[in-house]
């Protein structure tokens, strides 16, 4: 298959490009490098002896093109250039804390840039996309753990967008059942490629626990803030559902392989389906690791929750996936990741 993939340069995106280039399929990046970097994929031309191509019009296995998916002519021109089997959709600024602070900003990149995609989708005859939603619109749901069928009530604007993007989507298949859409609702991705070589990267001031936790076990700053002691769980701190970043990049696969089946509009969550207080990934990162993390214990954040859980049966069900990697896994593959690039930050193309 010839596949785009939006916000390739990403976290997850630079991962699920190894596994698509791996299994033959031809691979196409927009990203507009905001909160990522080449470098991440120069690394993944090299895991897979595949050259990075940048010229679109000299096409190659794998190709990257810097673009905004908020600039309908950046879509128009890269979807010009070759034609698309499928579109995986990670393009997308992700902050809670800046999407509070930055509300207009959210909508005009995560949902107007993806109601940009579809229209050139459309245009172009593609009508298959498998779009990665998030936890987040579920917000302080009562159902732990959450199914796919518990409402969304999303607090704040991150999720908000998240969850208006679902509905386009679902509107979309409405209007026109040939779609084949798969929405991936994951939960809170940590990990690294097993080579060291790709990991969590971004060019911002991290706001999630385990870059957060990887600088200071690297030395970069002091302690750990950690945000509420004061939840309704077993130790007081928030509890979350984290998976290995390489059982999101398997439940995309899955994914893929089940939209060629039949039209179809099909919504799943990913997640391990156990839940690891802030406390118990410090612990388990201490283990894997062998470096001692110190904290500081402070009040919450405006717009987080106190668990955050996945019931991840249906996609056990529908696809038969199932989240393989453990939390001190999950923790070693971070740090090695981490070990092996602290001293390769900068980036090579912007």
């Amino acid at each position: 298959m010839n596949i785009l993939v939006t916000g390739g340069a990403g976290y997850i995106g630079s991962h699920l490009c190894v596994e698509l280039l791996k299994l033959g399929h031809k691979v196409t990046v927009l990203d507009n490098l905001c909160n990522s970097q080449i470098s991440a994929l120069n690394n993944v031309s090299k895991i897979v002896n595949i050259k990075l191509n940048l010229n679109l019009k000299k096409l190659s296995f794998f190709n990257f093109c810097k673009a905004d998916i908020q600039n309908i002519q950046d879509i128009e021109k890269i979807f010009l250039s070759q034609s698309f089997n499928s579109v995986i959709h990670l393009a997308g600024l992700k902050s809670v804390k800046d999407s509070v602070n930055y509300p207009e900003e959210y909508i005009s990149n995560n949902v107007n840039g993806t109601l940009n995609l579809i229209n050139v989708m459309k245009k172009f005859g593609c009508n298959n996309i498998i779009f990665s939603s998030s936890a987040t619109i579920y917000g302080n749901s009562k159902e732990i753990p959450i199914k796919e069928i518990a409402p969304q009530l999303p607090i704040n604007p991150y999720g908000e967008t998240k969850s208006k993007i679902e509905g386009i989507l679902k509107k979309t298949f409405e209007l026109d059942n040939t779609w084949r859409i798969a929405i991936l609702r994951f939960f809170n991705p940590i990990g690294a490629h097993h080579s060291g070589m790709i990991g969590e990267n971004s060019n911002d001031i991290p706001n999630n626990l385990m870059p957060c936790i990887l600088k200071v076990a690297s030395g970069e700053i002091e302690f750990l803030n950690v945000y509420g002691d004061d939840y309704e769980t077993h130790d007081g701190t928030g509890v979350r559902d984290y998976i290995h970043v390489l059982d999101i990049v398997s439940g995309h696969l899955m994914a893929l392989n089940f939209l060629k089946k039949i039209p179809n509009i099909v919504t799943l969550n990913l997640g391990t389906g156990v839940g690891y207080s802030v406390l118990d990934v410090i612990k388990a990162f201490e283990k894997a690791s062998g470096k001692k993390i110190p904290f500081n214990l402070t009040q919450r954040r405006e717009g987080d929750i106190a668990i955050s859980l996945a019931d991840p049966s249906y996609a056990e069900e529908i696809f038969e996936w199932k989240a393989k990697y453990n939390l001190v896994e999950m923790c070693y593959d971070s740090w090695n990741y981490s070990l092996k690039n602290q001293t390769k930050r900068s980036n090579t193309f912007r």
